[in-house]
């Protein structure tokens, strides 16, 4: 094992979009696990990359404390158990859950029991993809909150990402219409192709608000939406009565440096009483089981379809992070560092 621990530190707050300068690498020494305490000690593998790391860097309330500054940036992740006083983490399981930017991590025995052990023979890159927290958001997300019903008519924004994919293919096998917002003709041209998408909206080339009287003229029955902004204030010009927004994400604003004003349209929740809620996906960890159940037989029987971006290289993690939001990769981005042995 090196002697050496290798770190992404979050050097400042950004202000608009994440940069390199946002990041500082850093050299400390390995740390060493105290094994009759209980300590674990884990080597990170692989790295997931998500717009929620966006708002773990702003010093403002959320569901998670921020990254503080000089400290290594939170990201979820795959890593192998080097060294373990902890008898339910044998030391080389492979593990998953909430890591950070750097090669080694040292858990007190407490911490450690947040992560999860991988099943045998699951492949890293597939257990923070198909398996990972973004189809978890989407069957969650699109399911328990969402509540669609079979002959609903379904819109999906941010289509073509890692979550929105997931939802689209989620609401085909529960047998609704489903439209797909997505900002390029390549990937409105996958969803079609490969996940099963009734109708596309190219963003970057197509009026949205138009295309949905077109597409959707009773109205949309359920929105899970990733995006905000001016899509999310299309979507809701367009709801039918009674229905459901579930609110995912806002990526549209995650970068903005000042404050975006929220859809001017609210009032028609309540005049076609629209039901609109967030929710987080942390809330659903007890129910890993039923989700492993139910989507992965749909997964082992080819019904759902998964991208992923693997990028490598501990040198590229921030660049990696700056891509995701540059909006470059296709499906899941992830970053490997290294095998598991």
């Amino acid at each position: 094992m090196s002697t050496i621990n290798r770190q992404w530190i979050l050097k400042q707050r950004p202000s608009g979009f994440v940069d390199q300068d946002t990041f500082e690498y850093r050299e400390s020494d390995c740390p060493q696990p105290n094994i009759d305490a209980g300590e674990v000690l884990i080597k990170t593998l692989y790295l997931s990359f998500d717009p929620a790391m966006r708002g773990w860097m702003d010093d403002k309330p959320s569901y998670l404390p921020p990254v503080g500054i000089g400290e290594p940036m939170r990201a979820s992740g795959v890593g192998q158990v080097i060294a373990s006083g902890h008898p339910g983490f044998p030391k080389g399981s492979l593990i998953t859950g909430l890591l950070s930017w750097q090669e080694y991590i040292l858990l007190d025995s407490t911490s450690a029991e947040q992560l999860h052990i991988l099943p045998e023979g699951t492949e890293p890159s597939m257990a923070l993809s198909a398996f990972g927290g973004t189809s978890m958001t989407a069957y969650f997300g699109l399911l328990d909150v969402g509540q669609p019903k079979a002959g609903d008519t379904v819109l999906v924004s941010g289509a073509a990402g890692a979550t929105g994919s997931v939802v689209c293919q989620i609401a085909k096998l529960k047998g609704c219409k489903v439209i797909g917002i997505a900002g390029a003709a390549d990937k409105c041209a996958w969803l079609k192709t490969e996940c099963g998408v009734d109708e596309t909206i190219d963003y970057s080339n197509e009026d949205v608000a138009a295309k949905l009287a077109e597409l959707a003229p009773l109205g949309i029955n359920v929105f899970f939406d990733n995006v905000g902004g001016s899509i999310l204030e299309a979507g809701i010009e367009h709801m039918a009565e009674h229905s459901s927004i579930v609110l995912c994400g806002s990526i549209s604003a995650y970068n903005d440096t000042e404050h975006s004003p929220g859809p001017s349209n609210l009032m028609l929740l309540i005049a076609r009483r629209i039901r609109m809620q967030g929710f987080i996906m942390l809330d659903y960890l007890s129910r890993i089981d039923e989700f492993n159940a139910e989507f992965g037989s749909w997964f082992m029987e080819g019904k759902i379809k998964t991208q992923e971006d693997i990028q490598e290289g501990f040198d590229n993690i921030p660049t990696t992070l700056v891509r995701l939001f540059a909006g470059k990769n296709k499906g899941k981005q992830l970053l490997k560092l290294a095998e598991p042995k």
